[in-house]
């Protein structure tokens, strides 16, 4: 399962925009701002909901710039740390939060070069 978050540059703010969720029988993501902007070097989070009957799920958060596959930036496990791809370590974060059954992407000094398509999975 997932949902997306749009990232797109507009002079010098950031507007995010929540597209659709997507959901198949109980397993589900959704973003949960349809918009949101910032300005070049603030801190961002991109929120994530998530409803699954497993006890030990694994979330994923993907990146895709314009004309381009998707990209893996991190996952976040129930019990662990999970990895963060070394070009994403500096300034892309998240912390799965199992009680409120939330995985938000913090990215830290907003670059215009973010603009892009966040993916939030299950």
């Amino acid at each position: 399962m997932c949902s997306l978050a749009f990232l797109m540059i507009h002079v010098n703010h950031l507007l995010f925009l929540s597209i659709f969720p997507v959901s198949s029988g109980q397993d589900k993501v959704e973003q949960s701002s349809e918009e949101m902007t910032a300005s070049e070097g603030a801190q961002v989070i991109v929120g994530c909901k998530y409803i699954t009957t497993d006890t030990a799920p694994y979330l994923f958060w993907y990146q895709q710039l314009p004309n381009m596959s998707p990209t893996f930036i991190l996952n976040k496990l129930t019990f662990g740390e999970g990895t963060t791809e070394p070009d994403f370590k500096k300034r892309f974060s998240a912390t799965l939060n199992s009680t409120s059954k939330t995985v938000p992407l913090m990215i830290k000094n907003v670059h215009a070069s973010d603009s892009a398509v966040y993916y939030c999975a299950l």
